[in-house]
């Protein structure tokens, strides 16, 4: 069975560049979300085997949503994502829960390494 993965963004093209590398590797993207505040409303309804999270994004951030979605399951395999740097708040986001990292702009093997790492 494939792992089912959620795109969080708030850049569309982001989220289209990220679905389209993880379908093409085998992944089922279930959903995706624009803002954190949508991503915790989102993980409840698809519970995804692995979440990829952006750091930056309106009305709640990467961080945030990572805090979010641990308190609901502590079990969430989350990958944050971000731009070249922004070391300080991957190591934010990893202190909330988040597992992995990987940085923009996304490089495919290094996308599918996390994966594999996180989803096993």
């Amino acid at each position: 069975m494939a792992v089912r993965v959620m795109v969080v963004d708030d850049a569309l093209f982001m989220r289209t560049v990220l679905k389209t590398m993880l379908t093409q590797n085998g992944y089922e993207v279930v959903g995706e979300a624009e803002n954190g505040l949508r991503a915790v409303t989102r993980y409840q309804e698809l519970s995804p085997d692995v979440v990829t999270m952006d750091i930056t994004m309106p009305e709640m951030d990467g961080i945030a949503a990572v805090r979010e979605i641990k308190k609901i399951d502590s079990e969430a395999k989350i990958i944050v994502c971000s731009a070249m740097g922004q070391q300080t708040m991957i190591i934010e986001a990893v202190r909330a829960g988040a597992v992995d990292f990987i940085v923009k702009p996304l490089q495919e093997d290094r996308v599918m390494e996390a994966l594999k790492k996180v989803a096993g």
